[in-house]
């Protein structure tokens, strides 16, 4: 399965945790222009650290020619990732480089860097992609109910509702391989609903419709009426 690329259009925020704090601070003491000099300084040091990552891996994806080899790629962005952990970009880089691990059939790999992402980042606006390429990893290493596991925490996750689609998509195979028809059958169906739009939403309708087809016991029966009593 493809992992889902999400989007990076907050690459610089304004007011992180630790500014907040020292907000609280400076007003429990009175001493607002000193902790207003602290935020300025954190903030602009973020900011070009944010800056300083994007440039850095910008200039390396653009510096790569046909010859370079994907281990060369691989190393490059989790180099990156480890220069700058704490940046939306350096995350990024970490999961492209977890990501071609997988692409080049290095599953075991991949599930490593991903789990290392996910163990670093739990909460972080990339866990649930990094979740979902946890599941992908397992299920491509034919681990199947520890990848359910890690799909179900992507679909928990409420940071990214394409990697919670995708995840269901996938649990939903899972399912289907093991028999579990109505509870795939479900998992299409709502994927399809939830993405009416979107090649993962037609894919799911389409699985749908053939495990209806395939197997009538998957969809929902109705239970036959009961006989009227008569009154003869």
């Amino acid at each position: 399965m493809e992992i889902q690329d999400a989007p990076a259009a907050y690459f610089f925020k304004l007011w992180p945790k630790i500014e907040a704090n020292w907000i609280r601070i400076a007003l429990g003491g009175g001493i607002v222009i000193v902790a207003a000099g602290l935020i300025s300084f954190f903030s602009w040091q973020r900011n070009q650290n944010e800056i300083a990552a994007g440039k850095t891996l910008t200039q390396f994806m653009m510096s790569a020619t046909r010859n370079t080899t994907g281990n060369e790629l691989v190393d490059g962005l989790l180099k990156i990732a480890g220069d700058y952990r704490n940046t939306s970009a350096g995350q990024m880089a970490w999961l492209q480089g977890a990501a071609l691990l997988f692409a080049a059939g290095r599953y075991a790999d991949a599930q490593t860097q991903f789990q290392k992402f996910l163990d670093a980042h739990p909460d972080g606006f990339f866990s649930a992609q990094a979740a979902l390429g946890v599941g992908t990893s397992l299920d491509a290493q034919g681990k199947i109910e520890l990848a359910a596991d890690a799909y179900q925490r992507a679909i928990r996750n409420p940071s990214d509702v394409l990697a919670a689609n995708s995840a269901k998509y996938a649990l939903a195979q899972i399912d289907e391989r093991q028999n579990k028809f109505s509870d795939a059958l479900n998992l299409y169906e709502e994927v399809a609903r939830n993405n009416p739009n979107s090649s993962l939403g037609s894919e799911a309708g389409l699985r749908a419709m053939e495990l209806k087809m395939k197997q009538p016991s998957a969809s929902p029966s109705t239970a036959p009426a009961a006989p009227l009593k008569s009154n003869h």
